[in-house]
């Protein structure tokens, strides 16, 4: 897919905020849809197909955060939350309702559109493929990488986008331990501008969605000091 017919929703409540961010997107050549307020993102979002989502925290009406809730239960599209400086509770409920990204304002344009190429490439080069590589199985848990699905104990697993990019880079490689910076780089295309412990906050949504005991992980493993890793087979 081109960058051409890449489609993005730009949720913000300013419009001197949406066109300062629409206009680079444009002309990086994506498709920019707008909205104002949290009804209108979600009336967009089920009108139309996006490939990402940058959604700011505050917003009359319904707030971001409750948008992200309401997007992610009915799909995986990536999302980039807006948050402010310094509000590390604004970080952390963002991934908690399973943002992928966040950005703190204030931000440089450079960085933003560092941080939208990445998640959109990296979302362009994992497209689901039948002739992928054999699925991993490692204690009940079952990952097709090829049509990026996930089981546990033979039930279906519905990650976002971001998880199972951090799981993929784990599974690849049953063993070896990643490092949070190395984990970002394969999971979101770079690491750069990104806070490593947000790698934390997606892996103990893995864990409590893969292990039979989150308290005491037997598949994601913690190398304390360094990072994660996927138990052997």
């Amino acid at each position: 897919m081109s960058s051409q017919s890449q489609r993005i929703l730009l949720v913000d409540d300013e419009q001197s905020v949406q066109t300062l961010l629409s206009y680079p997107l444009r002309s990086d050549g994506y498709d920019v849809v707008c909205a104002l307020d949290g009804e209108e993102a979600l009336r967009r979002f089920g009108e139309s197909s996006f490939d990402l989502v940058v959604l700011d925290v505050m917003l009359p009406h319904l707030d971001g955060f409750e948008v992200c809730r309401q997007l992610r239960a009915k799909s995986g599209v990536p999302i980039i939350m807006l948050t402010a400086r310094d509000d590390e509770f604004d970080k952390v409920l963002g991934l908690e309702l399973g943002a992928d990204d966040y950005i703190t304002k204030p931000f440089s344009i450079r960085e933003f559109r560092s941080r939208v190429k990445a998640m959109l490439r990296r979302a362009e080069m994992t497209p689901v493929d039948d002739r992928g590589p054999a699925p991993i199985e490692v204690g009940g848990l079952r990952i097709d990488l090829a049509r990026r699905t996930v089981q546990c104990d033979g039930e279906p697993v519905q990650l976002t986008y971001v998880e199972f990019e951090v799981l993929a880079v784990l599974a690849r490689s049953p063993g070896r331990v990643f490092g949070r910076s190395m984990i970002l780089e394969h999971a979101l295309g770079d690491a750069q501008y990104r806070d490593p412990r947000t790698v934390d906050v997606h892996v103990r949504h893995l864990r409590e969605k893969i292990e039979r005991d989150p308290r005491s992980p037997q598949l994601i493993l913690t190398a304390r000091g360094v990072g994660y890793f996927l138990q052997e087979r």
